[in-house]
């Protein structure tokens, strides 16, 4: 099983230390999501991983091989990110079948067949140059490099930005399509949560540039409830166990817990107690605490 490692990774900008030594491995053969809120340090960490940004501090490795400037582990991994059209990049001039021509030869196992049938799918005018396209389309060329790319460690950042839910719902089929035929691993960035929820087979919550979870998205969303009642009787209710995002509405209060190996809500308080989706769990974990 092959595996991408990052080994204590670090990285500041000038005085701000966005990523705080992050140790993390992916294995081959499954589908992460990685969620986090605006600023978390999605897009940097997902730029190490891939050789497109250099750690300050750490390293990233694939099969234990350092991924940095070495093109047999570069040749395993592709990063498909928002374009960058402005006029300062020179990228906006480019056709899409000239842009995505050079993508073909950064990636040796492109696959052209794959390219053509999902420039019909999303109905992509080759002719057309980048910076006459919608920021729609523009996600849509991503995706096509995304999967055309055929590389064994596939990352997306906020691959389904600016798509209507029709066209969410044909990258979803169309990924899930090619992991089952492939087994390649994805990685996705989004912050259309629980829409996702059901394609990641594990979920890696990002917070404030550490990672504070990585879990099996059903077994991590089976164990959390959400309980609601009078303040004093959640309070001893919920006890010892795990608790986040604590609310308080008056006399009553809701929070949420995560129950552990072999631990359960007790019964006999006037509570009520009710399964959560991955992103009431994810506001949970990186919310806080509200007094109303």
């Amino acid at each position: 099983m092959s595996q991408l490692v990052c080994h204590g990774i670090t990285k500041s900008y000038g005085d701000k230390e966005v990523l705080h030594g992050i140790d993390l491995t992916l294995e081959s053969g499954k589908i992460y999501g990685l969620i986090g809120r605006n600023g978390a340090g999605k897009t940097t960490l997902l730029s190490i991983l891939s050789n497109q940004n250099p750690a300050t501090a750490g390293a990233v490795t694939l099969d234990q091989e350092p991924v940095w400037e070495n093109r047999k582990a570069l040749d395993r991994l592709c990063f498909s990110r928002e374009l960058n059209i402005s006029s300062e990049s020179g990228l906006g001039n480019y056709r899409v079948k000239d842009y995505l021509r050079a993508a073909a030869t950064y990636y040796t196992h492109w696959d052209r067949d794959l390219e053509k049938n999902l420039m019909t799918t999303f109905g992509v005018d080759a002719k057309k140059r980048l910076n006459k396209l919608s920021k729609g389309m523009l996600s849509m060329v991503t995706i096509i490099v995304a999967l055309a790319s055929k590389a064994e460690f596939t990352l997306l950042d906020e691959p389904v930005a600016g798509l209507d839910v029709v066209a969410r719902e044909q990258f979803y089929r169309l990924l899930l399509q090619e992991y089952t035929q492939t087994g390649r691993t994805f990685v996705i960035s989004t912050h259309i949560i629980e829409e996702a929820a059901d394609l990641l087979e594990e979920v890696i919550i990002l917070d404030q540039g550490r990672v504070i979870r990585k879990e099996n998205t059903q077994e991590l969303v089976g164990r959390a409830f959400q309980v609601t009642g009078l303040a004093e009787q959640v309070e001893a209710a919920i006890g010892n166990l795990e608790t986040h995002h604590k609310e308080s509405l008056g006399r009553s209060e809701s929070a949420m817990v995560f129950l552990q190996k072999g631990q359960s809500i007790p019964e006999g308080y006037e509570i009520t107690v009710q399964p959560v989706n991955l992103q009431k769990v994810f506001v949970a974990l990186c919310g806080g605490e509200t007094q109303i």
